[in-house]
C-alpha cells in the first residue's frame, strides 16, 4: 500500500489531505469531527482582531450541474465572527488532543507590522503548526486593508509576509488570491518575503446568478447582494493553471504550494499534486458531502498510486510540470485526426452537427440504403481540434489518431511559417 504521508513546509501530516481555512474549520467541534474522519490537517478558519467580525445572514449561492450536482459555489461569508480568545483556546486544545494531524492557523489582520506581530505571537503560543496569510478573500474587510487588498499587490505581499517572519518562527505559508492579472507577481512577492510555501487559489470574485423576480443577486440579504467568493469544481481549471505558473517559474521554481480549487476526489487530488502541490485543501466538497468523503479520497488515491508503482506522493509529484509549457514551444509538426468507431456510434449526429456548424466541416453525413445514418471523418479538412469528441455521448466511439509521426519535432520559434521567428 502507498505511503500517504507528507512533510509540507517542514509540517508533518499523515496525508496531503487538508481542509481549507473556511466554515467547515471555524470551531473545535468541526475540526474534531475532520480528524476522526481522517483528514490529514486543516487550516483554521481565518482569524482577526477582537471585536470579531460580523456576518450576514443568507451566505451561500450555487450553480448546479444537469445533474443537479453543484458545480460553483458561492460564499459571502466573512472571517470568523467568534473572539480571538475563544479560537486560541480551541486551537490549543485540538492540537495537545491530534498531535499527529497538520493544524495551520489563517490570519487576516490589518495592514500594520503592530497587528501582525501580535497575532502571530499568540497564534505561536497555542502550538500550531504553521500560519497561513489570507491575502486572498475576495469579499469583505478591504476597509481594513485586508485580504485581497493585500493580496492585489505583491509590495504588500512581501512586506507582510516578512514581518511574520520576522516575529515567528512557524512556517508561513501565503494564500495566494486568483483575482490578479498574473498570479506569479504575488508568488515571487511572497517568496522575497521569506514564506515558506503558497497556497492558491481562494476564491474567485463571482456573482452566481440573478433572481429575475426580484431582480437581486444570490445570496440574497434583504433584497440586496454583493459578489462573493467562487469555488467548486468550476474553478478546478482555473486552479490548475495558476498552480502549474507558480511551479514552472524560474522565480518561483520549487517553492511548496497547497492546491486549492475545486478538489472533490482522489482524481483532482492527483491532478494538483501532479503540477507541484505538496498539499491538497478542499472545502466545498466537503460542504457538500460531509467529511466522510475523504476515506475514499485515500483509498482512492492509494490504489491509484500502487496501480503506478508510486511508493510515496513524491514519487508523482511535479511530473506533469516539465510537460506544461508555453504554447509558442508545442510541436507544430504534432497532427491528430478524428477516427469514428461505427460500431459504437448511436447515430446522434452531435459530432456533424458541431463540425458542421462551428468548426472545419470535416464530418461526411451519409445515409445508407436501411435508412441509418454514417459519419465519417474527412481527413483532408480534419485539424485534430477534439470538438467532436468532446460531444460524442459515446465513451471511446471517437479517438484522435496521429499522422505523420515521422516528422521531427518543430515549435513556432523554428516555424518557418512564423514571420517573427527571429526574434522570437
Amino acid at each position: 500500500m502507498a505511503d500517504l504521508s507528507i512533510e509540507f513546509a517542514g509540517i508533518k501530516s499523515p496525508n496531503p489531505f487538508w481542509l481549507a481555512s473556511a466554515p467547515p474549520t471555524d470551531k473545535a467541534y468541526n475540526v474534531e469531527r475532520a480528524f476522526e474522519a481522517g483528514w490529514g490537517g486543516v487550516v483554521w478558519k481565518t482569524l482577526g482582531e477582537d471585536p470579531a467580525a460580523v456576518n450576514v445572514s443568507s451566505r451561500y449561492s450555487a450553480i448546479y450541474d444537469h445533474n443537479g450536482e453543484v458545480s460553483g459555489f458561492n460564499n459571502i461569508e466573512l472571517i470568523t465572527d467568534r473572539s480571538l480568545e475563544i479560537n486560541l483556546k480551541e486551537i490549543e486544545a485540538v492540537k495537545k488532543a491530534w498531535p499527529d494531524r497538520a493544524l495551520v492557523v489563517s490570519l487576516m489582520v490589518p495592514c500594520e507590522e503592530e497587528s501582525w506581530k501580535k497575532i502571530v505571537k499568540l497564534v505561536e503560543q497555542t502550538g500550531a503548526d504553521g500560519l497561513e496569510l489570507n491575502f486572498g478573500c475576495p469579499h469583505g474587510m478591504p476597509e481594513r486593508g485586508m485580504g485581497a487588498a493585500v493580496g492585489q499587490v505583491p509590495e504588500y505581499v512581501e512586506m507582510v509576509t516578512r514581518w511574520c517572519k520576522t516575529y515567528s518562527k512557524l512556517p508561513v505559508i501565503v494564500k495566494l488570491t486568483p483575482n490578479i492579472t498574473d498570479i506569479r507577481f504575488s508568488a515571487r512577492a511572497a517568496k522575497r518575503g521569506g514564506a515558506d510555501a503558497v497556497s492558491a487559489i481562494n476564491t474567485i470574485n463571482s456573482i452566481t446568478g440573478i433572481d429575475l423576480d426580484k431582480m437581486s443577486a444570490r445570496p440574497m440579504v434583504d433584497g440586496k447582494s454583493t459578489h462573493g467568493g467562487y469555488c467548486g469544481p468550476a474553478v478546478k481549471p482555473i486552479a490548475l493553471n495558476m498552480v502549474a505558473e507558480i511551479a514552472r517559474d524560474t522565480e518561483t521554481m520549487g517553492l511548496p504550494i497547497s492546491g486549492i480549487g475545486g478538489i472533490s476526489n482522489w482524481r483532482d487530488a492527483a491532478e494538483f499534486i501532479s503540477l507541484g502541490s505538496g498539499s491538497v485543501q478542499v472545502c466545498t466538497a466537503a460542504m457538500i458531502y460531509g467529511f466522510r468523503i475523504v476515506t475514499e479520497m485515500q483509498q482512492g488515491l492509494s490504489n491509484w498510486m500502487d496501480s503506478k508503482g508510486y511508493k510515496k506522493i513524491s514519487d508523482f509529484q511535479g511530473l506533469a510540470v516539465p510537460n506544461t509549457t508555453d504554447w509558442k514551444y508545442l510541436n507544430m509538426n504534432y497532427k491528430v485526426v478524428a477516427d469514428i468507431d461505427d460500431d459504437k456510434c448511436i447515430g446522434c449526429g452531435r459530432c456533424y452537427i458541431a463540425c458542421e456548424d462551428t468548426s472545419h466541416q470535416a464530418i461526411d453525413r451519409k445515409v445508407r440504403e436501411d435508412g441509418s445514418v454514417a459519419f465519417e471523418v474527412i481527413e483532408d479538412k480534419c485539424v485534430g481540434c477534439n470538438l467532436c469528441q468532446i460531444t460524442c455521448p459515446v465513451d471511446s466511439c471517437i479517438k484522435m489518431e496521429q499522422k505523420d509521426a515521422d516528422k521531427p519535432y518543430m515549435n513556432w520559434t523554428q516555424d518557418p511559417r512564423n514571420p517573427y521567428k527571429d526574434a522570437s
